[in-house]
C-alpha cells in the first residue's frame, strides 16, 4: 500500500513528535528548571507587556521584568512563610497535648473496635516515651541529624539549591527577550504552514489564558472560603491555614490535601484539651468537605473545567501521566499542557470527520 504525501508528511510529523518526546524524557532532570522558567514566562508575559504599555514606552522592559519577577518570588516566599507560623505554634503544643490526644483515641478506638470482636489497644506509654524524647531532643542533635541528611542526600541538596538559583535567572532571560523568541520559533514554520500554526497557537493561547485566570480566581475564592470557615470554628491558625491550602491548590489535589492535613493536626492539638477531639473532625469535614463541593462543582466546572474542556477523569490522568513522566514538575504543567493537547485532538478530531477516509 502506497502512501500519499499527506500521509507520509504525517507519519514524519509523528516520528519527529516521538523522536522530541523521546528526548525530553531523557533530559528530564536537566530540562526540569528551564521547563518550569518556560512556563512561569508565558504566564508572566502578559503583565510585563501590560506594564510596557503602561509606561507607552518610557518604562525599560529591563525594569518591568525586575518588577514583575520580584513580586512573583515575594509571593511564592510568603506562601511559604505561611507554614512557619503553623510549625511554630503547633510543635509546643504537640508536646504538650500529645499525651492527651493518644489518650483519648485509645479511649475512643478500643469500645468502638471491641464491637467487631477487635481487641486492640494502644501502648500509649511507649508512645508518649518515644515522642516527649523527640520533642524535648536538643537544638544539637537535631542540627547534627540535618547536617547527616544533607551529607548523605548532597546530590539532591545540590540539585534544590541549583534549581533554586537556575528558575529565576532563566525566567529572567525569558522574560526579557520573550517576545523574540517566539518570533524565532514562528520562523522556523515553512510559510505553506504558518496560517494554520498561528491558528492554532492563538486557540492555545486563548485556551490557557482562560485556564491560568479562571485558576488564579478558584485559588483566590479558595483561599478565603477555608481561612473564614475554620475562623468561625474557632482554629487559632485558621488564617494561615486557609491561606495555604487556597494559594498551593495551583498544585491539583496536593495543596488541598496538604491543607487537609494541616488543618485536622491542629484541631486536633488545639480542640483536644478544651472542648474534644469531636469538633476537630465536625470542622474538618465541614469546612473541608464544603470546600470541596464548592470548588469541584461550582468554581472549576465554571471558572476552569468549562474553559478549557476537560473531563474530570481526563484531569485525574494527566495529572498521574505528567507526573510519572517529569515528577512534580509534570503536576504543575500537566492541565496546561492538557490544554494545549486538547486544542491539538479537536483540530484532528475535526480533520478526520471532514477526511474522505471518515466519510469512506
Amino acid at each position: 500500500m502506497q502512501l500519499n504525501l499527506t500521509q507520509k508528511r504525517f507519519a514524519t510529523w509523528c516520528l519527529i513528535a516521538a523522536l522530541l518526546g523521546l528526548v525530553l524524557w531523557l533530559l528530564a532532570p536537566v530540562l526540569t528548571p528551564f521547563v518550569v522558567a518556560s512556563v512561569l514566562a508565558y504566564a508572566l508575559t502578559p503583565l510585563v507587556n501590560w506594564i510596557d504599555d503602561l509606561g507607552r514606552g518610557r518604562i525599560p522592559r529591563l525594569l518591568a521584568v525586575l518588577v514583575v519577577e520580584l513580586l512573583f518570588i515575594f509571593v511564592l516566599v510568603g506562601i511559604f512563610l505561611l507554614m512557619i507560623p503553623i510549625f511554630a505554634k503547633e510543635l509546643p503544643l504537640m508536646r504538650e497535648q500529645l499525651p492527651v490526644v493518644l489518650e483519648s483515641v485509645n479511649s475512643a478506638v478500643k469500645p468502638w473496635l471491641r464491637q467487631f470482636g477487635i481487641h486492640l489497644s494502644l501502648d500509649v506509654a511507649s508512645i508518649k516515651s518515644f515522642a516527649m524524647k523527640y520533642f524535648n531532643a536538643n537544638v544539637e542533635d537535631a542540627l547534627t541529624s540535618v547536617l547527616t541528611s544533607l551529607k548523605m542526600g548532597g546530590s539532591v541538596a545540590f540539585t534544590i539549591i541549583g534549581n533554586a538559583i537556575l528558575i529565576p535567572v532563566a525566567l529572567f532571560y525569558l522574560l526579557m527577550d520573550w517576545p523574540r523568541f517566539m518570533d524565532q520559533l514562528r520562523n522556523l514554520i515553512p510559510p505553506r504552514l504558518r496560517a494554520g500554526s498561528d491558528s492554532f497557537l492563538a486557540e492555545s493561547d486563548a485556551v490557557l489564558g482562560q485556564y491560568l485566570r479562571g485558576q488564579l480566581l478558584v485559588m483566590l475564592v479558595m483561599a478565603f472560603f477555608y481561612s473564614v470557615g475554620l475562623s468561625l470554628f474557632g482554629l487559632e491558625m485558621a488564617l494561615p491555614i486557609g491561606l495555604f491550602t487556597g494559594l498551593a491548590m495551583f498544585v491539583p489535589y496536593v495543596g488541598f490535601g496538604l491543607g487537609l492535613v494541616l488543618a485536622t493536626f491542629a484541631g486536633l492539638l488545639e480542640f483536644s484539651a478544651t472542648v474534644g477531639m469531636a469538633r476537630a473532625v465536625v470542622m474538618v469535614a465541614v469546612v473541608y468537605g464544603g470546600g470541596q463541593v464548592l470548588e469541584g462543582f461550582f468554581l472549576t466546572p465554571r471558572l476552569v473545567g468549562e474553559r478549557i474542556g476537560l473531563h474530570p477523569l481526563a484531569v485525574i490522568f494527566a495529572l498521574l501521566a505528567f507526573g510519572q513522566i517529569l515528577g512534580f514538575v509534570g503536576v504543575l504543567v500537566a492541565l496546561p499542557l492538557s490544554a494545549v493537547l486538547l486544542v491539538a485532538i479537536r483540530r484532528a478530531k475535526s480533520g478526520y470527520l471532514s477526511s474522505r477516509l471518515f466519510k469512506g
